[in-house]
């Protein structure tokens, strides 16, 4: 899966990509999937489908999303209710190239769309993931699937290189905000490298690597599948930020009884009532006042 030059660049930098991580059959499964997703979403004029663990919506909303000009920007844990996305999920090479970072057991976290469709204003403020779902330690990766050709035209991720060796207050004012202080986004956005690609290409991220991503500028769509996974021997200090049903499923190796403690200070947040983190950053959603 990966070699042994790809494992150095993610340990030192934070990140790697891996080309052509999931094959055409499998891509095209997720990209039809999704398509059904943005078409029923025409239907709706604010977030829907609150059948999940949290009861929160699972399909959200961009401020402006009308029947014509449809703005889905997340889909959560799709793959709760598609076998396309578990199989790529599950049953692909991603879970063997994360266990060739953390592994040899691995269990499966959550999942979720990010969705830039051309003229959509959505952006990714610079944030680390592990402050919203802490754990016992930080074996703990997260892919980022590309179905999309993936650009700084159409909004690509950018990723800070070494930030993941730091841990940066995602407070401010005592509340949870869910991103890096304010002051420290420009920082972030000059030393950020953009993570540009093919779809099917395939960016493993560790927990605490820094990272964000500006609008789609394009006329073309810029959809990216996150996945979490985490050591098997890695267990979570809050109630999961984005739960499913099979948050804690190994899929790779074996399950742990014992939980494998490294972290000897971390901020620890409380739920937050928005149905993503778009709303926590304080990006309205369709029907919002």
């Amino acid at each position: 899966m990966l070699n042994k030059d790809q494992v150095a660049r993610f340990w030192e930098h934070g990140y790697v990509v891996a080309a052509a991580g999931v094959d055409g059959g499998d891509l095209a499964a997720l990209t039809d999937q999704l398509d059904v997703w943005i078409t029923e979403s025409r239907k709706h004029d604010a977030n829907y489908g609150f059948d999940t663990e949290d009861g929160k919506a699972r399909f959200d909303l961009e401020d402006g999303h009308s029947k014509d000009h449809p703005k889905l920007r997340r889909v959560s844990n799709p793959a709760d209710v598609s076998d396309s996305y578990r199989k790529v999920l599950w049953e692909s090479s991603i879970p063997d190239m994360v266990a060739d970072l953390i592994g040899p057991n691995v269990k499966f976290h959550h999942c979720k769309l990010n969705i830039k469709l051309p003229g959509m204003e959505t952006k990714v403020e610079y944030h680390q993931d592990h402050p919203y779902d802490p754990h016992t330690n930080d074996d703990m990766i997260t892919t980022l699937t590309l179905i999309d050709d993936m650009n700084e035209e159409n909004g690509c991720i950018r990723v800070v290189p070494g930030s993941h060796r730091h841990h940066y207050s995602h407070f401010q004012d005592g509340e949870f905000t869910g991103m890096t202080p304010p002051d420290m986004q420009e920082e972030f956005e000059k030393a950020s490298v953009p993570i540009e690609g093919k779809a099917g290409d395939v960016c493993l991220m560790h927990t605490w690597t820094v990272h964000g991503g500006g609008p789609n500028r394009s006329d073309n769509p810029r959809r990216l599948l996150i996945c979490d996974y985490n050591a098997a021997d890695a267990f979570p200090l809050t109630y999961p930020a984005v739960p499913s049903p099979f948050t804690g499923r190994i899929v790779r190796g074996e399950a742990s009884r014992v939980a494998r403690l490294t972290q000897p200070e971390l901020e620890i947040r409380v739920p937050y009532k928005h149905d993503s983190f778009f709303g926590l950053t304080g990006q309205k959603a369709a029907g919002e006042s």
